[in-house]
C-alpha cells in the first residue's frame, strides 16, 4: 500500500478478530474539515476514503478532499478527482484485446529502449471466460459437453493467450471456461466488501471491461464498467479521472406484490431512471424498502445499471449484505472485518440510519410494480404484461408493412410439420447473470415448468430453448429441488455456463426455421432473462426482442408466440383441457419454500474452491511462455495491433480537423452493437473477405466478439451490423457513399479509400450515442477507420470515455441544435477549429460545414473532453500511448 501524506490525520486503527488494523477514518477527516459526514452518500464516502488513502499532494491533494467531503449535491460537476479502484475484472471478449495491447505495450516499451517489465498489473486483475460459449446444441442432455468442446476447437490461439498472461503478469488470474459469468462469480465469490493488504483496511473498489461490472454494487462494493483501454491503464496504476458525481437518490418503499418477481422490479427501475436522464451520475437506493429486497434483488438491479444509464446503481452494506456473505461462504474472517470497519466508518446502514443528501430523489413503490416485459429493441421499453398482446400486435404490424410476409409459412422438419408466422417465439432463453443469479426467479421459473409438464404442456416445436446460467451453483440448486428434470422435458436443457444468447451468442436457428423466416421475411421474436434486446443483438434473423424473468421466458416458450394475452388466453391445450398461466404461476411462499430447502452454503463453498482450475481441457492446453508475447503471423485470432507502431517518444502536436468527410449519418440510440458487432460475420462482409482470404472456412468465421485480438478483422467490421442506418444510404446495413464521387460501398471499403485520399472522417449522431456495451472496439474500429471526431446530441458515459481513449474528439451540438436543425446532409466538407489553439475540458468549438455548391453553415459544438487528465490523453493519441510514454520516462 502506498505511502500518504495523511495531511488530516486520518490514519487510525481498528481491531478486529485479535489484529490491528490501519483505517483512514472519515468522521476525523470530515471534523478536521467541517463536513457532515452523514449527509454525504454512502458512494461518495467511500471515495472520500479512497482519496484520503491515495493523497500524495500529486495526483491526490487537499482540495480534493475537501471537494468530496463538502460535496455540493446540486452543483454541476467540475472538480476532477483521481479514484483508485483496488482491482480490474475482465471478461474474455473484452480481456482478449486487453491482454493484446499489453502484450502490444511491452514489446514496444522495448523498441524504445524501455524496460518491457514495467508493463506489468499494479493491483490483482481476475478475468472471467464467459462470453466465448454459443448455443450450438440445445435441448439434450449432452448440449453442455457439445457446446464446450465447440468453445474449445474455436477458441484455443484465444485462450492460449490468455494462459500466456496468467504467467506473464504477477497479479493476473483466469477462470476457466465452463465455470460462470464474470459478474456472477464476482458477487459470488471475487467481492470481498471490505480487503485486507499489508495491514490496511479498506472497501472493496473495481473496474471492469463490462458494462454490467455495477452488478457488484449490489454488495455495497463501488464498481462500474469501463473500456478496456481504460481499464488497462488503471491496470498499469493509472488513476480514473472522474468529476465528483451528482447522485440520484431511489427511496424504496412497500414490498413486492404477489405474482411480481425481482426482474419485474428493475424493468420498473430501468424506465422510471432511464426517464430521468442519470447518464454520468450515481444512483443509490434507500427507504424502508431495502428490508424487503433480498441481495440478489439488489444485484439484479444494480446489474441493469447501464441500461438506465447511470454510472453505478448501489446498494449501502446492511445485516442483508452480511447474511449473504456468510451463505455464499465467505470465510467468517471476511465478514467480521467488512461489519467492523464498515460501523466504524459510517458505511453500514441500519433503519435508525439518517438518510444522505442527494442531488435529486425519486420514490418507487415495490407494491405498485407489476409483472412485465420490455421490448421490442430497447431494455427501458417496459410493457406491462397486460399490454404485450396490444403492442405485440403493433410491432407485427410495422413489419408487416416493412414487408413481412402477412401468412404463416409451414415448416416441414424431421418428419412432422407447423407453421411458423410473425410474433412467433424461436428462441426463448434463460440466460445472463442479471436473472440467473437470483434464486427466486430460477426457481420460480423451476416451478413453473414442473406445474407445466405435470398438466401435461410442452414447448412448441419452433422455439429453440436454452439454459445457460451465470454459475454452477444454479444447477446444484435445481437439481436439488428436483426442478432440473422438468426444465429439460421442456428443453431447457443446460447448454453452457456462460452469457450466451444474452450477447448475441445464441447460435444458428434449425435450417427449416430460418429457412421459412428468410422465405417469408418474417418478423419472429425472441423472449430471454438478459439485459440487453437491442437490434440484431440477440439473433440477425429475429426482429423482435423481449426481457423477461425466468418464469414468463418458460411461459413465452409454452405459447410460442408474442400475440397472446397470458391472462385472458389459454397457454396451451392440457391433458385435461386448456390450462392459463395462473393455473400453472408459483405462489411466493411456494419459491421461498423450495429456496430454503434446496438453495445451500455448500454449494458456493464446492464449486468456488478450485474456481481457477478448470478441466482437463484448461489444463492440458499448451500455451507460450515468457515475458513476451511470440505472436503468429498466421493467426486469425491474435494479431499484434498497430496502436503503438512507430510511436514517436514526444507526441506530435494536436491539429484542426480540416476537409473531412462524413463516414456515416445515424440516428438517436446508436449502440456500441451497432458500431462494433459482437455476432456473427456475414458471409458478404468485408471482414468475413478477409477471413477467406486467409483459407478461414465460413463454418469457422466464429463470432465477431471472439476476433476481437485480431485488429484486421474488427476494423472490417465495424458499422457492419446488418441494422445500421446510415442515412447516406437507402438501405441498412454496413454501407456508405464516398464523397464527392457519391459511389455507393460497404463502409470499410469507403474509409480504406479515404484513407489512400489522405481525407480524415467524422461521425453525425443523435442522441445516446454509443449506449450499450462497454466494448472498446467501438472506439478502436473507427479509430482505424481514420475517424477523427464524433458530433452528436448526447453521449453515453462509457462509450464518451473510450473515443478519448482512442484519440477521437466526442463533440456535443449546442443550443439544442442538431443534425435535422442545422439541416446538414452529410455530404458537406467539414472544418473543426479551435483545436491547435489548445483544448480545455468542455470547450466550444466552432465548426464550419461548407456544400458542393459553395453554401455554407457554422455552428459551434462543445468538447467533451470533460478533464484535465482526458486532454493530456487526446494529446498522446489516447490514453495508453499516454501511459506508456509516462512509463518510459518513469
Amino acid at each position: 500500500m502506498a505511502d500518504t501524506l495523511n495531511s488530516l490525520g486520518s490514519r487510525d486503527t481498528l481491531d478486529v478478530g485479535g489484529k490491528s488494523l490501519t483505517i483512514y477514518r472519515l468522521q476525523t477527516a470530515a471534523d478536521a474539515l467541517g463536513a457532515d459526514l452523514a449527509k454525504l452518500p454512502f458512494t461518495h464516502r467511500i471515495l472520500l476514503e479512497n482519496l484520503l488513502r491515495f493523497e500524495d499532494g500529486t495526483s491526490v491533494d487537499r482540495e480534493q478532499i475537501e471537494a468530496v467531503a463538502k460535496w455540493n449535491p446540486t452543483a454541476e460537476p467540475d472538480v476532477e478527482i483521481a479514484f483508485r479502484p483496488g482491482r480490474v475484472v475482465l471478461q474474455d471478449f473484452t480481456g482478449v484485446p486487453a491482454v493484446v495491447d499489453l502484450a502490444a505495450m511491452r514489446d514496444a516499451m522495448a523498441e524504445m529502449g524501455g524496460d518491457p517489465s514495467k508493463i506489468e498489473p499494479l493491483q490483482p486483475v481476475d478475468l472471467v471466460i464467459d462470453h466465448s460459449v454459443q448455443v450450438d446444441v440445445f435441448g439434450t442432455d449432452f448440449a453442455f459437453a457439445r457446446n464446450v468442446e465447440k468453445e474449445y476447437e474455436r477458441n484455443g490461439e484465444r485462450y492460449q493467450l490468455l494462459k500466456w498472461a496468467q504467467q506473464a503478469f504477477k497479479t493476473f488470474r483466469v477462470v476457466p471456461p465452463g465455470t460462470g459469468i464474470v459478474h456472477q462469480v464476482n458477487l459470488e465469490y471475487l467481492g470481498q466488501v471490505i480487503f485486507e493488504q499489508d495491514g490496511v483496511a479498506y472497501p472493496d473498489t473495481l473496474v471492469g471491461t463490462d458494462s454490467h461490472t455495477t452488478m457488484i454494487n449490489g454488495l455495497g462494493v463501488v464498481g462500474w464498467g469501463v473500456g478496456g483501454i481504460e481499464a488497462e491503464a488503471a491496470m498499469l496504476g493509472q488513476p480514473v479521472a472522474m468529476l465528483i458525481p451528482q447522485v440520484i437518490g431511489v427511496r424504496l418503499v412497500g414490498a413486492l406484490p404477489e405474482g411480481a418477481t425481482g426482474t419485474d422490479l428493475v424493468l420498473r427501475a430501468t424506465e422510471l431512471l432511464r426517464s430521468m436522464n442519470v447518464v454520468g451520475k450515481f444512483v443509490e437506493f434507500f427507504g424502508q424498502g431495502l428490508a424487503n429486497l433480498p441481495l440478489a434483488a439488489r444485484a439484479t438491479i444494480a446489474n441493469m445499471c447501464p441500461e438506465y444509464g447511470a454510472t453505478v446503481g448501489f446498494f449501502p452494506v446492511d445485516d442483508e449484505t452480511l447474511n449473504y456473505m456468510r451463505f455464499t461462504g465467505r470465510p467468517q474472517e471476511v465478514i467480521d472485518r467488512t461489519e467492523a470497519y464498515c460501523k466504524a466508518q459510517g458505511l453500514f446502514r441500519t433503519a435508525d440510519t439518517p438518510d444522505p443528501v442527494y442531488s435529486e430523489t425519486v420514490e418507487l413503490d415495490l407494491s405498485t410494480v407489476v409483472p412485465s416485459i420490455a421490448g421490442p429493441k430497447r431494455p427501458q421499453d417496459r410493457i406491462a404484461l397486460t399490454d404485450a398482446k396490444a403492442e405485440a400486435e403493433k410491432e407485427i404490424k410495422s413489419w408487416v408493412d416493412q414487408g413481412a410476409s402477412k401468412t404463416p409459412l409451414t415448416v416441414h422438419d424431421d418428419g412432422s410439420s407447423y407453421e411458423v408466422e410473425n410474433g412467433s417465439v424461436v428462441i426463448a432463453a434463460i440466460t445472463s447473470c442479471t436473472n440467473t443469479s437470483n434464486p427466486e426467479v430460477m426457481v420460480g421459473a423451476g416451478l413453473l415448468a414442473k406445474k407445466a409438464v405435470e398438466a401435461g404442456l410442452s414447448t412448441k416445436p419452433w422455439v429453440k430453448t436454452s439454459l445457460a446460467p451465470g454459475s454452477k451453483v444454479v444447477t446444484d440448486y435445481l437439481a436439488e429441488a428436483g426442478l432440473d428434470g422438468f426444465l429439460d422435458e421442456l428443453g431447457f436443457e443446460l447448454v453452457g455456463y456462460g452469457c450466451t444468447t444474452c450477447i448475441g451468442n445464441s447460435g444458428p436457428l434449425p435450417p427449416p426455421i430460418e429457412a421459412a423466416v428468410d422465405e417469408g421475411n418474417l418478423a419472429v421474436a425472441a423472449v430471454l432473462s438478459g439485459n440487453r434486446n437491442f437490434e440484431a443483438r440477440v439473433h440477425n434473423k429475429v426482429r423482435s426482442n423481449y426481457l423477461a424473468s425466468p418464469p414468463l421466458v418458460v411461459a413465452y416458450a409454452l405459447a410460442g408466440t408474442t400475440d397472446i394475452d397470458l391472462y385472458a388466453q389459454p397457454i396451451g391445450e392440457g391433458k385435461n383441457g386448456p390450462v392459463f398461466l395462473k393455473d400453472i404461476w408459483p405462489s411466493q411462499q411456494e419459491i421461498a419454500d423450495t429456496i430454503n430447502r434446496a438453495v445451500k452454503r455448500d454449494f458456493f463453498e464446492r464449486e468456488y474452491a478450485d474456481v481457477f482450475k478448470g478441466d482437463e481441457r484448461w489444463q492440458a492446453l499448451a500455451a507460450p511462455t515468457g515475458d513476451r508475447f511470440i505472436w503468429d503471423e498466421n493467426s486469425t485470432y491474435v494479431r499484434r495491433p498497430p496502436f503503438f507502431d512507430n510511436l514517436p517518444r514526444t507526441p506530435e502536436p494536436v491539429k484542426d480537423i480540416q476537409d473531412a468527410r462524413v463516414l456515416a449519418v445515424l440516428g438517436d440510440s446508436v449502440t456500441t452493437d451497432h458500431i462494433s458487432p459482437a455476432g456473427a460475420i456475414a458471409v458478404s462482409s468485408p471482414a468475413a473477405k478477409y477471413l477467406m482470404e486467409h483459407e478461414v472456412n465460413r463454418e469457422d468465421f466464429n463470432q465477431y466478439g471472439s476476433r476481437r485480438g485480431n485488429h484486421e478483422v474488427m476494423m472490417r467490421g465495424t458499422f457492419a451490423n446488418v441494422r445500421v442506418k446510415n442515412a447516406l444510404v437507402d438501405r441498412d446495413g454496413g454501407y456508405t457513399k464516398h464523397l464527392p464521387d457519391g459511389e455507393e460501398m460497404s463502409i470499410w471499403d469507403a474509409a480504406e479509400k479515404y484513407r489512400d485520399e489522405g481525407v480524415p472522417l467524422i461521425i453525425l449522431a443523435g442522441k445516446e450515442y454509443g449506449t450499450g456495451s462497454s466494448r472498446d472496439w467501438a472506439a478502436k474500429g473507427p479509430n482505424l477507420q481514420g475517424v477523427r471526431a464524433a458530433i452528436a446530441e448526447s453521449f453515453e458515459r462509457i462509450h464518451r470515455s473510450n473515443l478519448v481513449g482512442m484519440g477521437i474528439l466526442p463533440l456535443e451540438f449546442t443550443n439544442g441544435e442538431s443534425v435535422k436543425t442545422l439541416g446538414l446532409t452529410g455530404l458537406e466538407r467539414f472544418y473543426i477549429q479551435g483545436i491547435e489553439a489548445g483544448l480545455t475540458p468542455r470547450q466550444t468549438l466552432t465548426v464550419r460545414a461548407l456544400a458542393d455548391d459553395g453554401s455554407e453553415k457554422e455552428f459551434t459544438v462543445r468538447s467533451r473532453i470533460d478533464t484535465p487528465v482526458e486532454v493530456e490523453y487526446y494529446e498522446n493519441g489516447g490514453i495508453l500511448q499516454y501511459v506508456l510514454r509516462q512509463l518510459l520516462d518513469s
